[in-house]
């Protein structure tokens, strides 16, 4: 099982040495080193690929690997525009259903819980992320990174995880509006984002920021009958009911839900078993999902900029 790893970032590195322990034989390039013609090559070498580089480069990549046959792993976010989204999915449409989207967070034992609720009741939701960017890797600037670009740049794509959280509990879910703040340093960047979502009397929102002081990540469901009060970041999953409050056991390790997500991904590239997880990002399944960020992404309103220095 040859896997070529695209793209030499942290996510690349953890993909590379997560499916050399799954037994896979991976190769790690990087793409500023490389570049079009020699992922193109190395291509003729592999049995799956995956997509680890920035979004604006990724489509010819994926027309070269689909044409060969090659099952993909394309990192989060798809693309940031409805018409790359598009593009992506008529390219990859003959190996989608043996390739994966990179929301790892299907797999992390809290959200797998709360979609196998029954979430009828529910009529408001309020979900968020945010830790100050400046503080995220040592040795690190924001300047320098692919979250710094006008084009796929910003927090709402970087962290659009958790609103691929909001479509896996509330599928028919629509962006009604999205509000940014800039950075006068970084013209188009949004730096904290709001999205607001309805699907019928559930109204909602998202939210992403780059600014907080401390790591936040908390999903909030209001319903009639039930209160979910999950907090990521403290691992605390509060159920309220009828019957009273109580407390959910759902222990996680991070790089856990990276190794599921990869042993998936060789189980649907390869023919073998996968796992019973209704939420596993299959591509041809997941697109939904991608359509909604890219769409979110191409409606934002900046009202505002902050000051913060950002190195």
């Amino acid at each position: 099982m040859r896997v070529l790893v695209i793209g030499a970032g942290s996510i690349g590195r953890r993909h590379h040495d997560n499916f050399n322990a799954l037994g896979a034989e991976a190769h790690l390039l990087s793409w500023r080193e490389a570049g079009l013609d020699g992922a193109l090559a190395a291509m003729d070498g592999a049995d799956a690929v995956v997509v680890a580089t920035a979004t604006d480069v990724r489509l010819p990549l994926i027309e070269a690997a689909a044409l060969r046959g090659l099952p993909l792993y394309i990192e989060k976010p798809l693309a940031f525009a409805p018409s790359e989204v598009e593009a992506i999915a008529a390219a990859a449409a003959p190996v989608a259903d043996r390739s994966m989207l990179g929301y790892m967070m299907r797999y992390h034992p809290a959200l797998r819980a709360m979609a196998a609720m029954d979430l009828a009741d529910m009529f408001q939701f309020s979900i968020s992320i945010g830790h100050d960017v400046t503080q995220w890797r040592q040795n690190w600037l924001f300047s320098e990174s692919y979250a710094a670009r006008a084009e796929g740049g910003g927090v709402l794509l970087d962290l659009c995880h958790e609103l691929d959280l909001a479509l896996c509990l509330f599928p028919d879910l629509q962006v009604t509006g999205v509000q940014s703040l800039g950075h006068p340093r970084f013209e188009g960047v949004d730096f904290a984002s709001r999205i607001s979502l309805q699907a019928g009397r559930l109204v909602g929102e998202v939210s992403m920021d780059y600014l907080t002081p401390g790591l936040h990540r908390r999903t909030l469901l209001r319903g009639s009958e039930q209160m979910l009060d999950f907090d990521f970041a403290q691992q605390i999953y509060r159920v309220t009911d009828g019957a009273g409050s109580r407390l959910l056991d759902l222990p996680l390790e991070r790089n856990a839900m990276f190794m599921e997500a990869a042993r998936d991904f060789l189980g649907l590239a390869f023919g073998g078993e996968v796992s019973v997880n209704p939420l596993m990002p299959r591509l041809d399944q997941a697109l939904g999902s991608a359509r909604i960020v890219a769409q979110a992404w191409g409606a934002r309103q900046f009202i505002g900029e902050i000051t913060k220095e950002i190195p």
